[in-house]
Parts: structure tokens; sequence; C-alpha cells
């Protein structure tokens, strides 16, 4: 009886006892400082990773299918850690009714943060990533047998140095292909880029989610003629069609003998 007089007073529902608050301090405390380190190390694995990729080329494809998920998965650990570290503190004068509206609308908070931060990686971030990329791709890479700069050859220069199948990636499945040469030995470095990763900027909405959905050979081509191929883009956050039509290149003569 005595218990519950001191649990209750006139129906108003009793605060927590020091013991459980102290307790939840820690806790809190701790899990927030936790998850903190934990987005800290990943942020920085990934840049250490990035940092001792060998190469532009490696640094490249590295950027394009690790930095956007290591950055989401980081910013979720700070949000979380947010959460603990502002609900750590309770005192006499909360109730388990006020802890618990509290404790809701942390976590509302957190749920609009995360996905602010997806929205922002997803619609807003590809324009800066993407100049980083083209910095990577297009730093003119320095010959193993010189040591000097290597020259990035021409859309047509590049024909004779890619064979066939090269050539029907390029023109077909949404491939690129680099050729850097040697101008003194000439050595040749060909370098193979997936063009279906990267989104274009959307004439509707202006941001860069229009990717690649379908393609369609309309032309084949032969030795003689060019052939015609039509790409199908979808934006991801409107939903804007586009089409443009590629030329294929003609087939090649194969030599005889």
């Amino acid at each position: 009886m005595a218990m519950l007089l001191q649990q209750t007073t006139h129906g108003v529902q009793a605060p927590p006892p020091p013991v459980i608050i102290d307790w939840w301090f820690l806790t809190a405390e701790g899990v927030a400082y936790a998850t903190a380190v934990i987005a800290v190390l990943i942020l920085t694995v990934y840049l250490l990773r990035l940092f001792f990729s060998s190469g532009n080329k490696a640094k490249y494809d590295f950027i394009t299918v690790h930095e956007v998920r290591h950055l989401f998965i980081a910013s979720v650990f700070l949000v979380v850690s947010f959460m603990f570290f502002y609900n750590r503190e309770i005192n006499t004068r909360f109730t388990l009714l006020g802890m618990s509206a509290r404790v809701f609308v942390t976590i509302s908070t957190g749920v609009v943060l995360v996905m602010i931060i997806q929205a922002f990686l997803k619609f807003y971030y590809p324009f800066f990533i993407e100049r980083r990329l083209n910095k990577l791709r297009f730093k003119p890479r320095i010959s193993p047998k010189t040591g000097k700069p290597m020259k990035l050859l021409s859309e047509e220069e590049e024909d004779s140095y890619l064979d066939e199948g090269m050539q029907a990636e390029e023109n077909v499945f949404s491939v690129d292909y680099d050729v850097w040469r040697d101008e003194e030995t000439g050595f040749i470095q060909i370098e193979k880029y997936s063009g279906h990763l990267h989104a274009l900027r959307c004439p509707e909405c202006n941001y860069q989610t229009l990717k690649l959905v379908k393609e369609e050979i309309i032309t084949e081509p032969t030795e003689t003629y060019e052939g015609t191929l039509m790409k199908h883009y979808q934006c991801s956050y409107c939903g804007h069609k586009a089409k443009k039509s590629v030329v294929l290149r003609r087939r090649q003569v194969k030599a005889e003998g």
C-alpha cells in the first residue's frame, strides 16, 4: 500500500527512480558516442581505401560503386547518435508519458533527417561527384615506358585500337572505352567505363536523374551503311521520358588471308 502511494499521487504518474535515470544517461550517452565513432570509422576506412587505390581509373571505379553508399550509412549512424545524445538526460520531472512523447518526436525527426539525406545523395550529390569523376577520367595518364603524359585519342582515332567486339559494346551496351597512347613509344592503355551507371541531367526537373532504361537497334549496320540505335531514357525523380538516336559505325571489313 505504501509503495502504491509512493508511485502515484492524486492520479499523477510518478517519475522514474534515480537509479533508472542514471542507467539511462550512461547507456544513451554510450550508444551516442559509439554510433558517432562508427560513422567516423566508416568514412575513414572509405577515404583510406580510396587514397590507396592505384591509379585514376581504380579511384574512378571505387567512387562510382562505393561513395554514395558509404556516405548514407555513415549519415544514418550520425542521426542515431544525435537521437540518443539528445535524449540522454532525463530528470525527476519527466513522466513515462512525457518520455514516450519525447522519444516519438525524436524518432520521427530522425526518420525525416534520413529521408532528407537520402534525397540529397540521390538527386543533388551526383552533380558534385560527376565533376570529380570527370577530373579522374580525363586527367592525363602517365606512360610506364617514358614517365611522360599520354594522349587521349578521339573517337575516330581510337577505333583502330578497339576490336569489333569493343566497338559493338560502345555502340550497343552503353560501354565507353578511353584509349591513351604514348606518342614516343606507341604504348597503348585502354580503359573501360560503364556508361549506364551514370545519370544525365533531366530537362524537366533539372536533377541528374535521367537514366538509360532501354536500347533498341532501328537499323542494323552493315559494311557499307551505318546503323541507327535508339536510346530510351527515364527520369527516376519526375518520370520524364526521352529518346536519343545514335549512329552505329559501319562494320569493319575483315581482311582475307
